[in-house]
């Protein structure tokens, strides 16, 4: 059979000479009486066994992984540890049980990594992301010789998180098998990233550029399952400094706006909705979600029936973030910034008077730099927007610069302005024909005065 399509059970259906091994002083008697009372038991009987001796067992699995290299052994013994794990695990700790204090329990699976078929590699990392996650966290001591005091040359757990991020780095570029391998390496990020080393080693090796393209819209079970577990992975990185960084040079945050837009599973929508909240303050990603229509998006988002209470409550925080920085963001730097690109649309701040009382005296930087890029754009642009939203923003200049009306006459934008007045967009007559009363409103309004 090929080994890459082997499964759990099928490797459990195996004989294996035990005894053979005992002769060659691969596994010692204690551990063939052990073997002999543990394999082939009902798994009533095997938990009874785990739960007297756990260790002990531990022990000879992992001496038969350092010390015996054939392949079906070694994937025997995978199999019923993936199948201890499986039925309970909370089992994971007897790996870390004081007695095992001098084995080195990570090594063989650290080893397996790389060296086995595909069947041993999977089942190497779940189990070996098992036992690290399952760790016990207290302080200045931490099990399998990892005491600041340990003199002997145990592999460290920064060892193995290191190894194991370079393994999972290597699924996501070139899978090991070719349509398990990304599941296999997205489901063990998503239980390791809670590592800081993890996190740091990860985005270090350039995995966020991996991960991002995994980030679609998806359609079937297991699809959506990578999906939700992709987005974990986000998740935890959207809580490290350097990820976020990183995230914002990347296509991230389209993609995950794309995914919440479109997904009707709320386990995906619940986690992006994490993401984007963890993200909201940072840098410029504010910016981008008001400019990728994401306040709209949350909107039509809340309309939805969702059965968890939690997901309306960050959907309502996050729309909230969203409105106070519309608020923030409509600054003169960011409008100029707008005026610059040529990218004029219907943004809050041109309509906004206390937008243009604040700002009315930045419109004289450089000479009226933006008055003139405004108005270029009344010569160049074909996009009926742009060209409606010109039209207004100098009606606004004329109306709250006390000088507006001459200033705008003397850098000739009234012959523009009213060539765009038989423009054949509704949008574009109505905003120009605005500009040019406020023109003409002053000028009469000027010439009464003198009467």
């Amino acid at each position: 059979m090929d080994h890459a399509e082997l499964t759990t059970e099928q490797v459990l259906k195996r004989d294996i000479p035990w005894e053979t091994y005992m002769t060659t002083k691969l596994i010692s008697g204690t551990g063939l009486q052990l073997l002999r009372r543990y394999d082939n038991r009902s798994e009533s009987q095997q938990a009874q066994l785990l739960d007297d001796d756990g260790p002990s067992y531990v022990r000879v699995f992992v001496n038969i992984l350092r010390d015996i290299y054939k392949e079906e052994t070694v994937e025997y013994v995978l199999a019923l540890i993936d199948e201890m794990l499986a039925a309970n695990p909370k089992r994971a700790r007897l790996f870390h049980d004081k007695s095992l204090a001098n084995e080195d329990t990570y090594e063989p699976f650290l080893r397996l990594l790389w060296k086995g078929n595909w069947f041993i590699q999977e089942k190497s990392c779940t189990i070996l992301a098992a036992i690290v996650s399952a760790r016990p966290k207290q302080d200045g001591v931490v099990a399998n010789g990892e005491a600041s005091n340990s003199k002997s040359k145990l592999t460290t757990i920064d060892d193995v998180l290191k190894g194991l991020v370079e393994w999972l780095c290597a699924q996501l570029k070139k899978p090991s098998h070719p349509s398990r391998g990304i599941p296999v390496a997205v489901n063990c990020l998503a239980a390791l990233l809670k590592e800081p080393v993890v996190r740091s080693s990860f985005v270090q090796a350039d995995g966020v550029k991996l991960l991002t393209p995994l980030i679609s819209p998806a359609s079937t079970q297991q699809s959506i399952q990578l999906l939700y577990e992709t987005c974990l992975c986000f998740w935890l990185l959207s809580y490290y400094e350097p990820a976020i960084e990183y995230l914002a040079t990347t296509r991230t945050l389209p993609r995950l706006i794309d995914v919440v837009k479109s997904s009707t599973k709320e386990k995906v929508v619940r986690v992006v909705v994490l993401i984007l909240k963890n993200l909201l303050p940072k840098g410029t990603f504010a910016a981008q979600m008001i400019d990728l229509g994401l306040p709209q998006i949350v909107q039509s988002l809340k309309a939805q029936a969702w059965s968890d209470e939690d997901l309306l409550e960050n959907l309502n925080q996050l729309e909230e973030g969203l409105k106070d920085n519309i608020k923030r963001l409509s600054s003169f730097d960011k409008y100029k910034q707008e005026v610059l690109l040529g990218h004029l649309d219907w943004s809050p701040m041109h309509k906004d008077p206390l937008f243009w009382r604040d700002n009315i005296s930045n419109f004289e930087e450089n000479d009226f730099q933006i008055l003139r890029v405004l108005i270029t754009i009344l010569d160049t642009s074909n996009d009926p927007r742009a060209l409606a939203v010109a039209c207004f923003d100098l009606s606004q200049f004329i109306q709250y610069h006390p000088a507006g009306r001459i200033i705008v006459t003397d850098l000739k934008a009234k012959e523009r302005v009213m060539k765009l007045m038989n423009h054949e967009n509704a949008e574009v007559t109505k905003n120009s024909l605005l500009c040019i009363q406020r023109l003409f409103l002053g000028a009469k309004y000027a010439s009464f005065l003198q009467a």
